[in-house]
Formats: C-alpha cells, sequence, structure tokens
C-alpha cells in the first residue's frame, strides 16, 4: 500500500502504466495524431526495477507478471498460460509459462528468469520495502524451461494477487547489483512498450514493442510529462501541451463543457490520512489522537475539497468494500474531543490551545508540495484540531524534506491497496514494519492490530480473516494512530481521440499505473 508521492519502489511500480513517448512536455500535444500520448503526471518513480519494488501491482508497461487484472479486477493469465494449479492444501503453486514470449531484447522468457526476479526481491541484499508482501513464499523452483512451482510457509489466501508482479531478465539483472545497477533506469522486459528514454525530472518516454506477444500496440509512443502542481497541470492539458492528465476534482470540473475532451472518474481504495508518530510527545499520547478522530469533520471535507468526488473514510477500507466493519461510521464530535482531553489532563491554556504538564498541544503537519488535495485537507485538520483546543501547524515541502522527519512529524498521506485487506493494511499498520521506509510511518504498535493482521494474512477460512480484518478496523476507532479523512475518487481529463478507455477500481498508487491508460495498448484510434 505504501504512500508516497508515487516515488520510490513501489510507487514507481505506478508509473510506466500510463502512455508514451511523443512530445516533449513544452513542446505541445502531438498535433491530434492517434499513435501519440502525451500526460500530465504529478510525479517520477525513483527505479524502473520490479527488484526495488516497480510495477508490483500490476500494470507496468514495460513487463509483465505471470498474471494480470482485468477492467473488474479479476485475475487473468498474462505470461503464465492459465491460472495457477494450488496444491497441497494451498501451500503449492504452479504455473505453466506462455510460449513464445520474448523480452524485448529478443531472448526467450524461461522459468529461470521467474525464478531469478522472486528471490532477488527476497534477498535481504536487496533494498525492497515491500519483501513483507511475499513472506508466504517458503520457495521458488523452475520445473523445466516452461513451469514454476512457488511453495509457501503457509497457505496464504490471496496469493495468486501477488503473482502480477514483473518478471525480470536474469540475462541483464542477473549480471548486476539489483540496488545501484543500470537495470534500475534502463529496464528491459516482456511489456508493449519499451523506455526510449528518461529525462529526470521532466519526462519519461515509451515506445511500443512491435514483437509484443499480445500484439502490437496501436498507440506507438506515449510521454508521462512530469508536472508536480495541479494548477500548472490544468493549465497545460488548456493549451493543448499535454493531451491528458490526472486533476484534482475541482479543476477537472473547469474541463466539463469541452467537447474535445471527455472526463474520466474512477473509485478507488485511495484514502488522505493524518500520520500521528508516536514518538512525537503530543501525538503519541491515545488522547491526543481520539480527540483529532473526534473533531475531524470528514464529510465536510467530502463536500468542499473533492466537490462530492470521494467518501468519508472510517477507517483503511472504504465503507463499500466487503471487508469495511459496518457500524464505526462517526460524525464531528467536538464536545467528546473536548471531554477526552479533559479526563487525560490537557486543559486549556494560553490562546484557546490545551497544555498538560507545560507541555503544549501542539505539532507540525506536513504535506508534499504542489498537492492542493493534500494542503486543503490539511488546512481543514488543522481548523477543526483548534476547535478543540490542539494546534496544528501546517507546512508544506518536498518529499526529500519530508521523508526524513516524518518519524516526529505528522504527515498528510495517501495509502489504499486493491485485491485484497492484507495487501494494504499489513505494511500500514504492523509493528514489524514501523518506521520501514514508508512502511507504517506512524510507527503504530497494537498488540490485537498485529495478531489481526497475522491471523488474516495466514488464515484460509474467509470467516476467520473477516473477523480479523473486522476487529482491526474497530480497535483502530478505540486507538487510532492516524487520523483517516476521505477516500478520494480519481479523475482524468483526456482528448477524445480514442476508443477503449476504462477505468479500474484504483489503489493510492495512480495516474502512472492506473487512469484510462492503464490497458493503452489495447487503445483503437477514433474512425
Amino acid at each position: 500500500m505504501t504512500i508516497r508521492r508515487i516515488r520510490g519502489a513501489a510507487v514507481a511500480a505506478a508509473v510506466v502504466t500510463g502512455i508514451a513517448a511523443c512530445s516533449a512536455p513544452g513542446g505541445g500535444a502531438d498535433g491530434g495524431k492517434t499513435d501519440s500520448v502525451v500526460i500530465g503526471v504529478a510525479s517520477e518513480p525513483d527505479t524502473l526495477s520490479p527488484l526495488l519494488g516497480y510495477g508490483k501491482d500490476g500494470n507496468s508497461k514495460i513487463f509483465d507478471g505471470l498474471l494480470a487484472r482485468d477492467a473488474n479486477l479479476k485475475l487473468t493469465p498474462a505470461l503464465a498460460k492459465t491460472l495457477p494449479e494450488v496444491a497441497d492444501n494451498g501451500l503449492t503453486y504452479t504455473y505453466n509459462l506462455r510460449d513464445g514470449v520474448k523480452f524485448s531484447d529478443g531472448e526467450p522468457l524461461t522459468s529461470t528468469d521467474v525464478v531469478f526476479t522472486y528471490k532477488t526481491i527476497l534477498d535481504e541484499k536487496t533494498n525492497n520495502t515491500s519483501r513483507s508482501e511475499l513472506d508466504a513464499i517458503k520457495d521458488v523452483r523452475a520445473d523445466g524451461d516452461d513451469k514454476v512451482v512457488f511453495t509457501l510457509k503457509y497457505p496464504y489466501a490471496p496469493f495468486a494477487g501477488r503473482t502480477v508482479l514483473p518478471i525480470v531478465p536474469e540475462h541483464v539483472a542477473g549480471k548486476q547489483d539489483p540496488n545501484t545497477g543500470s537495470f534500475n533506469t534502463k529496464p528491459i522486459g516482456t511489456g508493449p512498450y519499451v523506455l526510449a528514454g528518461w529525462s529526470k525530472g521532466e519526462k519519461l518516454t515509451f515506445k511500443a514493442n512491435p514483437d509484443y506477444w499480445g500484439g502490437a500496440p496501436k498507440v506507438e509512443k506515449f510521454t508521462m510529462a512530469i508536472v508536480e502542481d495541479d494548477d500548472v497541470r490544468a493549465t497545460r492539458l488548456r493549451s493543448g501541451d499535454l493531451d491528458g492528465a490526472i486533476l484534482p476534482p475541482n479543476l477537472a470540473a473547469t474541463f466539463k463543457n469541452d467537447a474535445d475532451r471527455k472526463t474520466y472518474d474512477a473509485k478507488s481504495y485511495d484514502f488522505r490520512t493524518v500520520t500521528l508518530p508516536t514518538t512525537n510527545k503530543v501525538t503519541g499520547d491515545r488522547a491526543i489522537r481520539q480527540a483529532l478522530d473526534a473533531a475531524v469533520d470528514r464529510q465536510a471535507m467530502v463536500d468542499k475539497i473533492l466537490n462530492g468526488a470521494g467518501r468519508p473514510a472510517y477507517g483503511p477500507l472504504p465503507v463499500d468494500d466487503p471487508w469495511y466493519a459496518k457500524g464505526i461510521e462517526r460524525s464531528q464530535d467536538l464536545t467528546e474531543a473536548k471531554s477526552v482531553l479533559d479526563k487525560a489532563g490537557w486543559k486549556a491554556a494560553a490562546g484557546g490551545i490545551r497544555a498538560r504538564n507545560g507541555q503544549r498541544a501542539s505539532f507540525t503537519l506536513l504535506y508534499p508540495s504542489g498537492d492542493k488535495v493534500r494542503q486543503d485537507h490539511a488546512l481543514a485538520y488543522a481548523s477543526d484540531a483548534k476547535k478543540a483546543g490542539i494546534e496544528v501547524k501546517v507546512e508544506s515541502a518536498t518529499w526529500e524534506v519530508i521523508e526524513p522527519r516524518m518519524k516526529n512529524d505528522a504527515v498528510l498521506a495517501g495509502f489504499g491497496s486493491i485485491g485484497d485487506p492484507d495487501f494494504g493494511l499489513y505494511t500500514l499498520l504492523h509493528s514489524s514494519l514501523a518506521g520501514n521506509g514508508f512502511n507504517n510511518m506512524g510507527r503504530y504498535d497494537n498488540p490485537a492490530v498485529d495478531k489481526a493482521l497475522d491471523t488474516g494474512r495466514r488464515s484460509q477460512d474467509e470467516a476467520t480473516r473477516k473477523t480479523a480484518y473486522d476487529t482491526l478496523q474497530r480497535e483502530l476507532v478505540k486507538d487510532p494512530g492516524y487520523t483517516f479523512l476521505t477516500h478520494i475518487d480519481h479523475v482524468y481529463v483526456l482528448a477524445d481521440r480514442w476508443q477503449g478507455l476504462t477505468t479500474q477500481l484504483e489503489p493510492h498508487e495512480h495516474g502512472f499505473a492506473s487512469g484510462p491508460w492503464w490497458n493503452i495498448e489495447d487503445w483503437q484510434p477514433k474512425k
């Protein structure tokens, strides 16, 4: 699940899902052509190597996994001929590889490439912060050139969903240090596109792979223009410099009556939340966290910040998710917030801000520069907190500045994963991952939550898993390590020149791996 600015390994996963190499940002979109696309996105990855987390949730245009997800998120065969054969009470998964698949350098895909990919990621020397997601794997081995067998330590119900992870060529990546090798910026895969160029901070360009096993894409090239500022992205889209972009709902609404552009809405698991570090003298106090949870007006944020394009977040799972714990909905309750603080000894002091034993109820909340949606959430959160007597000092910064400070300072963060509750909740909340990169940023430590996470991960019985995740969500209400604010809809605006465009139910990492271009290789020009 990862929170990121869509940065870094896991985030990178998202990146190449997008579009292709075409005109340079600043030079205008490609004159209405249907064989090239320029898309504006907010950030770029740190790496394009799946060994470090890129593409781990699927939809990487450079690579393929053993499986993929269709428009409805149903698992479908990709590099594997069929879905896996499951045996030994869920402890063995066997995949038979598709015939005739080649990497973009012309070398054939074999089972040894699959084994190399997974074993390298599982190697502790590899700097992959998502390694815990593959914890269930005991062994992976090749059975001839076209068969791969996974043996698990314990039955892991959603394991097949983990095998959307992209496969890399051993004959290239195996000759390099996975952490520092050139493969991180010059990848070779089996996917529908190949990387044509990468100008850091400016753009990533891609061209179609004419030998792609799924058929050569009609969109021959696409460019992902890196435009961090939401307003600038909207301006460049309006000027024709971009063919499409991801935009906040309020900016997307300004294109509503544009006959040449189409707006695409996508429901998501993506939520905005405030991390509340346990190491901070103020946010580390449970009473402060409980008071903040009661003080926040989630519905007002949906209405005013998201223009209705979202839902209140009462926890990490959206209210319409089948794993959501019914009955945890809660409205703003300033009376309750003040009562909790009073009982905990946080008394009103100078300027209306509470204090206890000389410590003011005050802390800093960071949000990434240029992200207007997070800025607005942060300011609204600070306003609500002040009504309960808690001072939240809002500050913008780059992720390079935020990252070393997030141990002690709160962050307006984003998370959310699709496929199974284990995919997002374990890395968000398990104490074993406290402070592990962007995993468990608030260093949350709750034994009851850890137990529920472990039960949910290791049980194959759906009723047992449902009880575990229900317990977890209710425990988060009693002991909130985060203030969950909203689940947001993702909104995209795109020139109306192609057909075959759809959206999926999306994770947090969007704009790259998600969006209407998740299946760009299947687009067709309009007649």
